[in-house]
C-alpha cells in the first residue's frame, strides 16, 4: 500500500510548544492532524505485521530531519483508527524508515506499507 498525504504535518518542535501552552491545544493539534491525515489513507484490507517507510518531502531545509519525523506518530494513529493496522505496537510493526527530500512546491509524506 502507497499513499501520499499531502503538505506539511506538525514537527516535534511544535507539538511540544503545543503541550507547554496547555493539554487541550495539543490534544485538538493531535486530533485534527490525524483526522486530515485519515482522509488521504486510500481504503485497504487490514494488515498484519508490517514495515512501514516513510519518505517526507520538506520544501525547504529549515526543520531537522528527526523533528519532521516524529509526524509518524500521527500516521502511525490515523492508520490504527482507519482500521488499516489493527494496532501500532511491537506486534504489529516490525520497523519502519525514513528517507528525506526537498521540494518546494508539493511538500508532503509518501507512506509504503509493506506485510512482513
Amino acid at each position: 500500500m502507497r499513499f501520499k498525504i499531502q503538505g506539511r504535518l506538525p514537527n516535534l518542535n511544535e507539538y511540544i510548544n503545543a503541550c507547554r501552552t496547555n493539554k487541550f491545544v495539543a490534544a485538538k493539534m493531535k486530533r485534527e492532524t490525524e483526522e486530515m491525515i485519515m482522509w488521504q489513507i486510500p481504503k485497504h484490507e487490514p494488515f498484519g505485521k508490517v514495515k512501514i517507510h516513510f519518505t517526507w518531502i520538506e520544501p525547504n531545509m529549515k526543520r531537522d530531519k528527526d523533528n519532521s519525523a516524529f509526524a509518524k506518530k500521527f500516521i502511525l494513529d490515523a492508520l490504527v483508527k482507519k482500521g488499516i493496522l489493527p494496532n501500532d505496537g511491537w506486534e504489529n510493526v516490525e520497523g519502519f524508515t525514513d528517507s528525506f527530500e526537498i521540494d518546494k512546491s508539493n511538500p508532503g509524506v509518501i507512506v509504503e506499507v509493506e506485510n512482513c
